[in-house]
């Protein structure tokens, strides 16, 4: 019984696997996201005890694909600060650790009050949802749960406010940042 339910998995991955791929590749950023979401698939179909009662083995194997693909971006950490500056390099001096520092230079304070100058000015150019969903994020320490509850607004439409907000600060200081290498 377990021998044919490995023949049954394993024709069902040579049917399905490239049409399940794409589709899901088609919905994610990456090779990398598209190959876990679909081996988390695999994995799923191996644990289900009754593989032969599945009527209709397309539509399951792509429904879980779809319930995997919402799963992770569900679970993906909204945008911090730290990421509108990111550039996956590991820097000497991280771009907060300047911008938090406590030591007393002139030159470092002079820096710090560039930056927050320009943040300021380039979230004025942001749209009032936009800006308020990114202050009380970054600079008062609220979750986006707690902001989507405070507001009664559903948590995804903070979290695209919150990415907007991301977007347009790190096109608009990304210049500082630029010169902040220079350092």
């Amino acid at each position: 019984m377990a021998e044919n339910k490995k023949l049954h998995i394993v024709q069902t991955v040579k049917e399905y696997g490239n049409r399940l791929f794409g589709f899901i590749r088609g919905k994610v950023n990456t090779d990398e996201d598209a190959e876990d979401i679909l081996q988390d698939v695999w994995y799923q179909l191996s644990n289900t005890s009754a593989t032969d009662t599945i009527e209709q083995l397309s539509g399951w194997l792509f429904t879980v694909a779809r319930n995997k693909i919402t799963d992770k971006y569900r679970k993906q950490k909204p945008a911090l600060i730290d990421d509108i500056f990111s550039d996956d390099e590991d820097d000497d001096m991280p771009f907060t650790d300047i911008l938090l520092a406590t030591e007393d230079h002139p030159e470092a304070n002079n820096l710090k009050a560039l930056f927050w100058e320009e943040l300021m000015a380039a979230l004025e150019e942001l749209p009032d949802a936009q800006k308020e969903v990114f202050v009380l994020n970054e600079l008062e320490d609220m979750t986006l749960q707690q902001i989507a509850d405070k507001k009664g607004e559903n948590i995804k439409t903070i979290i695209s406010r919150k990415r907007y907000a991301v977007q347009h600060l790190r096109k608009r200081l990304q210049y500082l940042y630029n010169d902040l290498l220079d350092y």
